[in-house]
């Protein structure tokens, strides 16, 4: 399989990211609607969660099982467990200190209580005016737009590590592999779009297409990314690295939104709603595991 249609597999596994975007853009949700869509996100999230955390995990797994028969030392343990370990906690713990930071400084450009603009509440964070001086872009985001910043960022460093295993295995030329991999990590993407845009539908919120082409950017394109180093250079620890930045992140990203479906209510829909999340996610991985992947 030549360069070109490696990096086409790519490319077509992270761009159906983009066809759950548009979701965004609908008019007029109802309530009910705003919070199913919500809920659903959380269960995808919850799925996607526990899809890297298990893979991540695999190496360390297969250490402790050559340890155990003899076949390999605890130097492989101790550093697959660093890397595992230490990507969750700056994934995770990143982003907690970062909105910190963030409502600290937007507190001394407005004069408001930084614990008003703390994250959570999908309000609309107030932007610095011209006077302050030109600011970065995400001063300029509302929460709801964070929130979804954050997700796609997420959703992006695991879909690097899907796209180093698309392109390992395409210049590996096992190719039925690398297109079973492609079929199901499309189908992951396309679900993806509505985790992204979950929180402004909750909010309430219409974003610009320009938005949610950026957000699919961020999401979908580390896909082709990773393809294309995947194809050249196989590394267990830096694959590991990314899909444990990715674990942490989204688990911040699932508590913040457990905390807006709590406040919102309707307690059955919103069970639903994670339910199936999570059946659209083990549907899709379903796909790749037929395949023998």
């Amino acid at each position: 399989m030549s360069e070109a249609e490696i990096l086409l597999l790519g490319f077509i596994a992270g761009a159906t990211i983009f066809l759950g975007l548009p979701v965004g853009r609908m008019r007029r949700l109802s309530a009910d609607t705003r919070q199913f869509l919500n809920a659903l996100a959380i269960g995808i999230l919850l799925f996607l969660l526990w899809d890297v955390l298990s893979h991540a995990f695999e190496p360390i797994d297969a250490a402790l099982g050559d340890l155990h028969n003899g076949d390999g030392g605890f130097a492989p343990v101790l550093g697959y467990a660093v890397v595992f370990f230490s990507g969750l906690g700056i994934g995770l713990m990143g982003l907690v200190y970062y909105e910190r930071w963030f409502a600290r400084r937007q507190s001394r450009l407005t004069g408001e209580p930084a614990a008003a603009l703390a994250p959570g509440d999908l309000g609309e964070a107030t932007s610095a005016e011209a006077t302050h001086g030109a600011v970065a872009v995400a001063d300029r985001f509302t929460t709801a737009q964070r929130l979804a910043l954050m997700i796609a960022i997420g959703i992006g460093l695991h879909n690097f590590g899907e796209g180093l295993a698309i392109g390992a295995s395409a210049a590996a030329d096992e190719i039925s592999l690398a297109t079973v991999l492609v079929i199901g990590f499309a189908l992951h993407n396309a679900t993806e779009g509505f985790g992204i845009v979950a929180p402004l539908a909750a909010a309430g919120e219409r974003p610009s297409w320009s938005f949610l082409l950026a957000m699919g950017a961020i999401g979908g394109g580390p896909t082709f990314l990773g393809t294309l180093i995947g194809s050249h250079v196989t590394n267990e620890a830096v694959n590991v690295a990314f899909l444990t930045l990715a674990a942490g992140s989204i688990l911040y990203v699932v508590i913040e939104l457990l905390g807006v479906a709590r406040r919102a209510g309707a307690k059955e829909l919103i069970f639903w709603g994670v339910f199936l999340g999570l059946v659209a996610g083990f549907l899709t991985d379903m796909v790749v595991t037929a395949g023998g992947a």
